[in-house]
């Protein structure tokens, strides 16, 4: 299978989503787009409700952008430290079908093969090492591709996240804990953000052909029919 790897650095994560959005609908092929360094933002899924969601005083204190995505999963509050990895894929590329959990599994190994990291699993929807969570998910499926989302977590603030209410479904794994007590970083497990992407490319690179996407100027320039993903008024 062909990849083709997209470096972004300091792009908001509006942008990223629009690019992504872009590639899904208007590209044929495959590929793997990294991000830091996105300004901060609470991030919400297609059908996330932020009444039930995200503390609006707290999110008007800090003067936070809310921006509801294309795809579906959660919400998460990102920012410098957040990592972005996201698969956009053709499903005939592969040989399992293209159903949201076999999307996930392929994604662990792709994982675990880079990073060889004891604890780190797929539980749920979430990538955790051991019992906390380092990684949240999204997808969106199409007719013949799909794309899967990932945001890790280099770092977080505790304090931004208390922007986040606690959420009326949560995975069973949590046990109620708060966002401090459920998450972790990965600054603790690599020696800089560079070797966490270089890791991924490097076990792509031993399993795909990879190429270095460089006109990052027409890929963000695609037309697309529909954009999806906007931002939110909480007033």
């Amino acid at each position: 299978m062909d990849i083709d790897i997209i470096y972004l650095k300091n792009v908001p994560i509006f942008e990223q989503l629009l690019l992504e959005e872009k590639l899904l609908r208007k590209k044929e092929g495959n590929f793997c787009l990294f991000n830091v360094g996105s300004s901060p933002a609470a991030v919400m899924g297609i059908s996330g409700k932020p009444h039930e969601l995200l503390d609006k005083e707290k999110i008007r204190e800090k003067n936070l952008p809310v921006i509801k995505r294309f795809s579906g999963g959660g919400t998460v509050l990102i920012d410098e430290n957040t990592l972005f990895v996201s698969f956009i894929c053709n499903k005939n590329a592969f040989s399992f079908p293209s159903y949201p959990e076999r999307i996930m599994q392929w994604s662990e190994n792709v994982y675990k093969n880079s990073f060889n990291l004891e604890g780190f699993a797929l539980k749920e929807n979430d990538f955790v090492i051991e019992n906390l969570k380092c990684g949240g998910n999204a997808q969106y499926i199409t007719k013949d591709r799909w794309i899967q989302h990932t945001s890790f977590l280099w770092d977080f603030c505790p304090k931004n996240m208390e922007c986040l209410l606690h959420p009326p479904k949560t995975p069973p794994y949590r046990e109620g804990r708060s966002h401090k007590e459920f998450l972790c970083t990965l600054k603790d497990h690599f020696s800089s953000k560079e070797v966490f992407f270089q890791k991924i490319a490097d076990h792509l690179q031993q399993e795909h052909k990879i190429c270095i996407s460089k006109d990052l100027e027409s890929l963000s320039s695609l037309k697309a029919d529909r954009i999806s993903s906007c931002y939110i008024d909480l007033s």
